[in-house]
């Protein structure tokens, strides 16, 4: 017999309660933040297991270690050329996107 958990909600629910529903100038700041986080999260998963450590990443790509830590730290904006160049000249990838368009 399957056991109901009646306090239970799900993660969006979760995030309707705390940051208020998408469209909200909250829940999209929160939504912004953490793409970024998960940015800079992907970029470090990418650069060790490459076996680069951030000065190596960023000799290769022209940039400096400090950049590279805020990135994987969420603490910088990064700028889309460099970006690219990070993915491409540093770490051999393609960059592709993908939009959502939210309607209202």
């Amino acid at each position: 017999m399957k056991k109901e958990h009646k306090h239970l909600t799900s993660f969006k629910s979760h995030l309707d309660q705390q940051y208020g529903q998408r469209g909200t100038i909250i829940r999209e700041e929160y939504e912004e933040g953490f793409e970024a986080f998960k940015l800079g999260a992907m970029l470090q998963e990418l650069r060790k297991e490459q076996g680069l450590t951030q000065e190596q990443l960023a000799l290769k790509c022209g940039t400096t270690k400090t950049y590279i830590s805020r990135i994987e730290n969420n603490a910088s904006d990064i700028r889309l050329s460099t970006l690219m160049r990070i993915i491409h000249e540093g770490l051999g990838g393609h960059l592709k996107f993908k939009v959502d368009i939210l309607l209202k």
